[in-house]
């Protein structure tokens, strides 16, 4: 690494993680930015959002003061403070709504906007030193993590890295890596190019992975767990199971077999509308090759039977005994080999399990008033946000709207840019970027432990996620030793408390891999179970309080939002490959490479309503509906269509997004945010200049 680059880490919510290479120009601008050869699964490859990352860093738009409201709510219009008065008159309001209407009426919310654990998750150690309402993380992993602990009980799997070296084939099911991280795709495409494996994509659309794809299974939304079963049938049927190892390493084979005899290609084939004959050949060349990597993504648990689905297809490597081989078994996420002890990051020896808490993905029911969403408590009067965007991304958006904008909810938002929620507060703060302070990342998608130092400076008056939690802590009256460490120190002191070498050690190193051995990876002495033995019948009760609904074996649970003659169109509002949830929506070439908000249709679907292509369309349901353009999609089903998102509530007519449509209610057995679950009515719109436009002067452009 040359002088004028030095290591960093992309914080950014996303399963690779990649360490950076970044460019300190001798003007002291940032300058290129390039994935880093240290960490094997970065391999020196970064998404291009991210290699074009000095367009978001130095973006003539960044907040760079303290501002305070000065019009009405949403009008944009705020005068500039400084840091004292904004942290004093945050900390009034707290203390103010605390007296009057109890602490729980307070309720710091953040989330992903960066992924390092000291900035993101030391909010949470106000909430407990002062009895705030707590924070329920659903919106992303919970569905997912759910299922797959279901089987498994803790997550961790084989690393990408055997990909290339051993597989023979990969099956991604319910992830779009070309979009969401392209890491995977460079060890799938060494693994087809070095070893002539073959990819198998299981989507709703052709998504840019299927369309590399030697087979996809593009099913109907919601019914991964039908297609699941029906290729165990198969395997069963057709002495593809690895009986011994069933007998050894599962808990009810045989009650797992007779449960899948009524589970055909034939029963699957009604609910997912594959053909028979595609649902088998998957089954034959899944059960025939040995090495098989299944790469479990979140997209398709995003449903309400999405934890039963995850959990139903994480046992087809455990039917055909693939963690046996190298490069075969799978992998969901390495977040239970980290072993983290986060007591001074979070506050946890503080907190008060009396205390309620609030599920992040009911935003909008909750401020709503909703009394089962508040827990039986009274209303939230004070919102402390960072790292996330709700006014855009949560669902149900219409209620979270109307919540934000009741004069009697104070709100302060710590943000990088004047987001559709910072519109809506009463304070803004400005926040550093990852250049710009330390922190500690782990990942989802491989298995290594990664610190990051700061580069720059901060820019204007910028302050990090840790400063302003220990301002406002000083100014409250928050006691905890936390409060008064380095965001270095804390980095440290959580490396140490669990066990792994100090900070200094694990950056000088570039990384420590926390994947013990290849027989722990593939599970080879036993699953992490009290017996050893994956549960093909889990214990739901102990997974979530609805756990009623669940299926005693793996099965297609019926609790979507199925289509009727109301609404006959599923939607799927899937990840855009230039933008990451709302973050570099900001950025004009993501703009341009995007173009404007559309939706996919199935051609036959556009020739029924007379559709061009970029004819305007109007989407809804019970919650309301969006005007927004149509694109001919093949590769998927016709009653399924797909919005890539998600695009600022200004690129929409009427000012609010996709996620109007929605739903917000909790997913069994214990909750998650059903964002690809949402059954609509799609018309045509007469007016082509009514629908969603491009940014000002931006066309589409070539991604």
């Amino acid at each position: 690494m040359s002088d004028t680059f030095q290591p960093s880490v992309c914080p950014h919510d996303c399963p690779s993680v990649c360490a950076l290479e970044v460019e300190k120009r001798p003007d002291g601008r940032l300058g290129k930015v390039r994935g880093s050869q240290r960490n094997p699964f970065t391999a020196g490859v970064i998404c291009a959002k991210v290699a074009r990352y000095h367009e978001r860093f130095h973006h003539p738009e960044r907040l760079m003061h303290p501002l305070r409201r000065k019009g009405p709510k949403g009008s944009g219009a705020f005068e500039r403070i400084s840091w004292d008065d904004a942290l004093d008159e945050i900390a009034r309001n707290l203390q103010r709504v605390s007296r009057r209407h109890g602490p729980e009426a307070v309720w710091p919310y953040w989330y992903a906007g960066t992924m390092g654990l000291v900035q993101r998750d030391g909010i949470n150690r106000l909430t407990h030193a002062l009895g705030y309402s707590r924070f329920k993380s659903t919106i992303c992993v919970m569905l997912s993590d759910t299922g797959f602990k279901a089987g498994h009980r803790k997550r961790w799997g084989v690393p990408a890295l055997e990909i290339a070296q051993h597989s023979d084939l990969v099956v991604v099911w319910g992830c779009n890596p070309v979009h969401t991280h392209v890491n995977m795709m460079t060890h799938i495409a060494r693994a087809r190019k070095e070893r002539g494996a073959k990819l198998v994509v299981v989507d709703p659309y052709r998504s840019a992975t299927a369309e590399q794809a030697d087979l996809h299974l593009d099913l109907r939304p919601g019914t991964d767990g039908a297609l699941a079963c029906a290729v165990m049938h198969v395997l069963f049927r057709e002495g593809m199971a690895d009986r011994d190892y069933l007998a050894r390493m599962s808990d009810v084979p045989a009650e797992l077999e007779a449960h899948l005899e009524s589970r055909t290609p034939e029963w699957a084939s009604a609910i997912t509308g594959l053909p028979v004959a595609t649902i088998e050949e998957f089954a034959r060349l899944y059960g025939g090759t040995k090495r098989a990597f299944l790469r479990l993504g979140y997209g398709f648990t995003r449903q309400r039977n999405g934890a039963a689905a995850m959990h139903a297809a994480s046992c087809l490597p455990v039917v055909t005994g693939a963690w046996q081989h190298a490069g075969g078994g799978a992998l969901y996420n390495f977040g239970e080999l980290y072993r983290w002890d986060k007591t001074l990051i979070e506050g946890l020896d503080a907190v008060d399990p009396a205390v309620r808490v609030l599920d992040q993905s009911r935003i909008g029911p909750i401020l709503a008033g909703d009394a089962d969403a508040l827990e039986g408590g009274g209303p939230v009067h004070a919102l402390l946000i960072q790292n996330t965007n709700p006014m855009c991304v949560a669902p149900d958006l219409g209620k979270v709207h109307e919540g934000f904008a009741r004069e009697d909810l104070f709100v302060a938002v710590h943000e990088q840019f004047m987001t559709d929620t910072a519109r809506m507060a009463d304070i803004v703060l400005p926040a550093t970027m990852f250049l710009e302070h330390d922190d500690i990342y782990q990942a989802a998608a491989h298995s290594r432990i990664q610190i990051a130092r700061k580069i720059f400076e901060p820019q204007g008056e910028c302050r990090s996620n840790h400063e302003v939690i220990t301002g406002l802590a000083r100014r409250l009256g928050a006691a905890h030793p936390g409060f008064a460490m380095s965001e270095w120190e804390l980095i440290d002191d959580l490396c140490r408390r669990s066990g792994w070498p100090d900070a200094t050690t694990i950056f000088e190193a570039g990384g420590w891999d926390v994947v013990p051995d290849f027989a722990t990876a593939h599970h080879l002495e036993g699953f992490p179970t009290p017996d050893g033995r994956f549960r093909f019948k889990p214990d739901w009760a102990s997974l979530g309080p609805w756990h009623a609904k669940m299926p005693v074996l793996p099965d297609h649970l019926a609790l979507i939002d199925e289509v009727s003659q109301q609404k006959p169109f599923r939607l799927v509002a899937a990840p855009a490959r230039q933008f990451l949830n709302s973050t570099f929506t900001e950025m004009p070439t993501s703009q341009k490479r995007e173009g404007r908000p559309t939706a996919f249709l199935h051609p036959e679907v556009m020739a029924q309503f007379g559709l061009a292509e970029g004819a305007a369309v109007r989407l809804g349901n019970e919650r309301g509906s969006v005007t927004l353009h149509a694109a001919p999609r093949e590769g998927q089903h016709r009653d399924t269509i797909v919005v890539e998102s998600i695009w600022p509530n200004r690129h929409w007519k009427g000012g609010i997004g996709i996620n109007l449509l929605l739903g917000a209610d909790p997913a069994p057995p214990n909750g998650g945010a059903a964002v690809h679950d949402t059954a609509v009515w799609l018309e045509a719109v007469q007016d082509r200049d009514a629908a969603t436009q491009a940014a000002p002067g931006l066309e589409r452009a070539p991604a």
